[in-house]
């Protein structure tokens, strides 16, 4: 995966529209006049954000005779996925010690009131 490939992808992300756009794409293919009916915009204001999530590689637009489908494309998001696992992965590594350290302190929590200690 390309750092270029990814910035591309994330700076897509960042426009609220371009996030509307792909939910309403996550629903099946339409067209841009579709796609236009709920941003109060034009046709060419809504191509010009289709061309940004088409060079992401987050959306594919077809041909065919006169309508002009916009669909998700398939794996789009993968590079995103893939450098957010680093994260995860991350994450529920420090998650899993901090739940083994409280059981840790509420083990000696309850050990301590069982022999009438009460640690405060």
């Amino acid at each position: 995966m390309s750092a270029d490939r990814l910035s591309a992808t994330f700076a897509a992300l960042a426009d609220p529209t371009r996030r509307a756009i792909l939910a309403r794409l996550a629903l099946g293919e339409t067209t841009v006049n579709e796609l236009a009916k709920p941003f109060k915009m034009s046709g060419p204001a809504v191509s010009k954000h289709l061309k940004v999530l088409e060079r992401a590689g987050l959306i594919e637009r077809g041909r065919e005779a006169q309508w002009r489908p916009c669909r998700i494309a398939p794996g789009g998001l993968k590079d995103v996925d893939e450098w957010l696992e680093r994260y995860r992965e991350f994450w529920d590594e420090r998650f899993d010690r901090l739940e083994g350290y409280l059981r840790e302190v509420q083990a000696k929590q309850k050990k301590g009131k069982r022999h009438g200690r009460h640690d405060r």
